[in-house]
């Protein structure tokens, strides 16, 4: 039998707290504000890589939900107490793994009037001021990156903006998918083919799987060191004449300005004339390095996208917006609309049936959409476009500085020339270990030696950095791109492997 108190609590009125009060929400807020503000503040104090064992908040958080409501100051508390140890610190300033980040104050509050309005912006109709802000804010932003107007809204293209790069190469590769089916017929679905490199994300393949893409019809094409791990136009064109030769029908090829593992960059204007002759789409994913273009000395790296069918980047990796901001550009928008457009009569209404209005729920996978254009907005205007190179810039100069004092050390060595504002390095046997081994052996060696140096540095919980393997080597990533990093935490954390590296290399004597 239940509890007597609890069922008289549900039966009084009077108990149950309202929703959204202006004034509990004004002192709640204030609460939460003054919360991460501090947290903020503190934040460098923190192990960068959370330190708790899978299943550890299971013990500390009861079985069921509360019965009866519990005030906010508890709830910051325990917030404190039981997540905030669970929590690897993004924005950190010692934070280098995997891609930045990089939120700012006007991002942060530009999500708040987001989240706040809590608008559904599916279509023109439901709200506007969403739409228009959304087809203005990627204008402004194509031509701050120097995008060919066929890409922007007055040249004929246009761009939307997603959740993240895996949804713009979802509903490009639809796009492409369908494009090509409605010419040779839907049942020729098993005979297309799609294309990146080994070192394209692996958010193709999966839309590969997601769009029916037959596995075997996958093509990862092999990419080497002496082309700095950019995809060779030769060799994707040779994949293409093997397909063809063999009954199969290329598709789509997604080219990567900055790749995860090594932030190589694919030849765009090359790739782009080989497919033309054999009329591939061709994605350009600048999800990490598209933001860098904003600076007139990286634009020259996107050289040849007016010869690409779609171009994406996310604002929330090194543009200052929080996650999540991916924005696409397409020349052909139509082809996406007629890939992802539904009209159901409850959504009908005359705005729509004008032809005068954009619905972005034609532009994405899901119905239902954040105003994600109010951050965006928030963040172009409360910087501006001076102020956002320069916050790039001084990353830049930060992992140059990086980078010079890895080459001033001998045990290590940088392995692929830096690009952006990540640097690729690994520590080396030392001669007297390596002499007379083979070098596959003195790799696997360095191999694993990396990896154990690696472990050791994230275990202290002093800065935080992951690894690729490119090539068979193990490389460590140390991609500088949080919006608190300094100079002074580049070098601690240049000081925190140079220990580690002397401990590791101690227990080989």
């Amino acid at each position: 039998m239940g509890s007597l108190q609890a069922d008289l609590l549900e039966a009084n009125q009077t108990c149950h707290p309202k929703p959204l009060d202006p004034e509990e929400f004004r002192r709640q807020g204030h609460l939460v504000i003054d919360f991460l503000a501090d947290y903020y503040h503190n934040v460098d104090k923190y192990p960068v890589r959370s330190q708790v064992e899978p299943g550890y908040l299971s013990k500390l958080i009861p079985d069921t939900a509360p019965n009866n409501p519990e005030p906010i100051e508890t709830i910051l508390q325990d917030v404190q107490n039981d997540i905030v140890p669970g929590i690897t610190h993004w924005m950190s300033p010692n934070y280098y793994a995997y891609f930045p980040s990089s939120g700012s104050t006007a991002g942060f509050l530009g999500e708040m009037l987001s989240t706040g309005f809590n608008i559904v912006g599916f279509n023109w109709m439901s709200s506007p001021a969403a739409t228009e802000l959304e087809t203005i804010v990627m204008d402004w932003l194509g031509k701050m990156i120097d995008l060919p107007p066929s890409f922007l809204y007055s040249g004929g293209g246009g761009g939307v903006l997603q959740g993240t790069t895996c949804e713009a190469i979802l509903c490009t590769l639809t796009a492409a998918r369908d494009k090509i089916l409605n010419e040779i017929g839907r049942d020729q679905i098993t005979r297309l083919v799609v294309y990146g490199s080994d070192q394209t994300h692996c958010a193709l393949r999966k839309a590969a799987q997601i769009v029916g893409i037959q596995p075997r019809n996958f093509r990862a094409i092999e990419t080497y060191q002496s082309n700095a791990f950019g995809l060779s136009p030769a060799s994707f064109r040779e994949a293409l004449v093997a397909d063809i030769a063999a009954g199969l029908v290329p598709l789509y090829l997604c080219a990567t300005i900055g790749t995860t593992s090594s932030t190589a960059v694919d030849p765009i204007a090359g790739l782009c004339d080989v497919a033309k002759d054999f009329g591939v789409w061709v994605h350009v994913d600048a999800a990490y390095a598209g933001g860098a273009c904003v600076c007139p000395e990286f634009r020259h790296f996107i050289d040849g996208v007016e010869k690409a069918n779609s171009f994406s980047f996310n604002a929330h990796k090194w543009f200052f917006n929080n996650l999540d901001c991916c924005c696409l550009w397409v020349r052909e928008p139509a082809a996406l609309v007629n890939a992802l457009s539904t009209n159901p009569e409850y959504l009908k209404n005359k705005a729509t049936e004008s032809k005068q209005v954009i619905d972005y729920k034609d532009w994405q996978i899901a119905l239902s959409r954040r105003f994600r254009a109010m951050k965006l907005w928030l963040v172009l205007r409360s910087y501006g476009v001076a102020s956002l190179r320069n916050f790039i810039r001084s990353h830049v100069k930060m992992a140059k500085l990086f980078e010079d004092m890895v080459q001033t050390d001998k045990r290590f060595e940088i392995f692929l020339a830096r690009t952006f504002a990540m640097v690729c390095f690994r520590l080396l046997l030392p001669t007297s270990k390596s002499k007379g081994k083979e070098p596959e052996r003195v790799v696997a060696i360095e191999n694993e030696l990396n990896q154990k140096l690696l472990e050791a540095v994230n275990s202290s919980g002093k800065i935080y950095m992951t690894h690729a393997i490119v090539g068979g080597v193990y490389i460590i990533r140390f991609a500088i791109g949080a919006s608190l990093t300094e100079e002074k935490h580049v070098k601690f954390a240049w000081k925190v492997v140079q220990d580690h590296a002397e401990a590791l290399l101690a227990t080989l004597d």
